[in-house]
């Protein structure tokens, strides 16, 4: 099989534990628990994320399904769209896969084994990309952004929520130290999944401010661009590509 753009499905994704594909497939099975307890306010975020989307999509694309909390919701949203969902974990692929079987057996859904920056330019098109929490693991921005304007219809709309960098160095300072915070409240992480995540971090993780982001997106040609949530890093972006 192809991916959106015609690259490889299977064959070219490192799975390697010192990869983040590697490192979120070795989660696949604790991924929901740990989310929720080192994500503050994770559920509002998602809740905001699908809020936000358009009222309908004849054709989804979502970057980094994870094990498919989105993607349900997204079927749930537009029953009878055709849905690409992309991950660089195998494992993660299969979690959703399942979870969709579940909860809708009747959507036209298919999984794409890849990392991002593989799906090459061009193929189909479609009326919405989507992304949770993903896109940080690519350090191009630029280069992801004019991406997802091609797969993109004219009048065709971009939402994701991700981790980003803040201002300064002092205020970046602050919401690490908020997020850690809340990490070590009772119940939440443990020392050693905490010492997993600053460990994959700083191994993987690539930040930059809102306003780098504008910018890059609208060097990619995007508009109407929006920042409509935030809570520490995470943040909720929305942008359009122009109408023909």
């Amino acid at each position: 099989g192809t991916a959106v753009g015609g690259a490889p499905v299977a064959g070219s994704v490192s799975e390697l534990p010192d990869s983040a594909a590697g490192y979120f497939g070795a989660l696949a099975q604790s991924y929901d628990s740990l989310i929720r307890r080192a994500l503050p306010r994770y559920d509002e975020m998602i809740g905001q994320l699908v809020d936000s989307l358009p009222r309908s999509a004849a054709r989804v694309l979502e970057l980094g399904c994870g094990t498919g909390t989105l993607t349900v919701e997204l079927a749930r949203r537009y029953p009878g769209a055709d849905l690409v969902y992309v991950d660089a974990s195998r494992e993660m692929l299969e979690a959703t896969r399942a979870r969709l079987a579940a909860a809708a057996p009747d959507l036209r859904a298919r999984g794409v084994l890849s990392r991002f920056e593989e799906l090459g330019a061009g193929g189909a098109v479609v009326d919405l990309v989507v992304s949770s929490i993903s896109m940080h693991h690519v350090a191009d921005k630029g280069a992801l952004y004019r991406l997802v304007f091609s797969h993109l219809r004219p009048g065709g709309a971009f939402h994701w929520a991700d981790q980003l960098a803040a201002a300064t160095p002092r205020l970046q300072s602050l919401l690490w130290e908020r997020w850690l915070e809340f990490c070590r409240l009772p119940g939440n992480c443990s020392h050693q999944e905490i010492d997993g995540l600053l460990e994959h971090a700083r191994a993987h993780d690539h930040y930059e401010p809102l306003a780098v982001h504008f910018r890059l997106l609208r060097e990619a040609g995007f508009h109407n661009l929006d920042c409509l949530w935030r809570s520490l890093m995470w943040t909720l972006v929305s942008a359009e590509k122009p109408g023909s």
